[in-house]
């Protein structure tokens, strides 16, 4: 089993920028890739960006320049360095964690979530 807890969401105003943690905890995830994911009101669920055992990342679109996922596997702890932070990157952000070795966005993929943490970047 694994739990997932995020941190470091707040209110930031645009062109701010804000970190998240997410401590990890339970065997084996230090292999797992881990994702971060945001759901605005009244939208689906979106990966952001993700990064697999071997630190290889992917990025979504709007992530894709701004934001920076790390991993530090001695800490068992996920980042997200975001950068520019605009309005439309407002949303509650969860961290998720996957028993599969590839980078990847889907939703689908990922079998392990946090309770999330709320970003409201204000203009």
């Amino acid at each position: 089993q694994v739990q997932l807890v995020e941190s470091g969401g707040g209110s930031v105003q645009a062109g701010g920028s804000m970190r998240l943690s997410c401590l990890a905890s339970g065997s084996l995830v230090s292999s797992y890739t881990l994702g971060w994911f945001r759901q605005a009101p009244g939208q689906e669920r979106e990966g952001v960006a993700s990064i697999d055992g071997d630190s290889n990342a992917y990025y979504g679109d709007s992530a894709k320049g701004r934001f920076t996922i790390s991993r530090d596997n001695a800490k068992n702890t996920l980042y997200l360095q975001m950068n520019s932070l605009n309005s439309e990157d407002t949303g509650v952000y969860y961290c998720a964690a996957g028993p599969f070795y590839t980078t990847s966005d889907a939703v689908s993929d990922f079998q392990f979530w946090g309770q999330g943490t709320q970003v409201t970047v204000s203009s």
